[in-house]
């Protein structure tokens, strides 16, 4: 009897062991499939180390607003909700930001504050999405690839990240250069 019990309860372990993972990857293929797009850009990054290990790290030009409403109980490391709105290009820009979930139709996601100044009510955040895993034969040809076409001197070119947002969650789909996939240059330079 004590057998059966230890077996039942060992199923049900392994059942939520498959069932965490299997929703997590559900939730997220839901965003990518049903959520809105946005187009991120992307700021020039310092040439010494976009890449830490298998992904690209993505700076944006989002990356701080004026909080005139925004709690001065804010501090560094807090989540804070950055709601969006998109210009007339179609590129995702700030509308406004917010400690606490705010009753409005806009769509927003999560971003972590870097900092805060009171007196002048700026708030500086990261974005949540701000890697970009690649599989690791990939990567140094991306990384080489994006210094190239995101450095300092060379601004001519466009480069945003493609975002997928649905209630507050946010899925990197993939890093753009001129209105093309990070992939066709990896592509185009292995067939080089």
């Amino acid at each position: 009897m004590k057998t059966i019990h230890i077996f039942l309860i060992f199923i049900v372990v392994v059942l939520l062991q498959l069932f965490v993972p299997a929703k997590m990857i559900l939730d997220r293929e839901d965003v990518i499939k049903t959520g809105t797009q946005y187009k991120f850009k992307t700021q020039p990054v310092d040439p010494n180390d976009p890449f830490r290990g298998k992904y690209v790290t993505l700076n944006y030009e989002i990356d701080s607003a004026e909080a005139v409403a925004m709690d001065s109980t804010i501090q560094r490391g807090d989540k804070i909700l950055v709601y969006l709105d998109t210009d007339s290009l179609g590129y995702a820009k700030l509308h406004s930001v917010s400690k606490y979930k705010i009753n409005t139709e806009r769509d927003y996601v999560e971003a972590k504050v870097q900092w805060y100044n009171l007196n002048n009510k700026k708030v500086n955040f990261q974005l949540e999405f701000n890697r970009y895993y690649m599989e690791e034969f990939k990567a140094k040809p991306a990384e080489d690839i994006y210094r190239k076409y995101n450095s300092r001197q060379d601004s001519i070119h466009n480069t945003y990240a493609l975002v997928a947002v649905k209630e507050g969650e946010a899925v990197l789909k993939d890093v753009y250069i001129n209105d093309k996939s990070i992939h066709y240059y990896i592509e185009k330079e292995a067939n080089q």
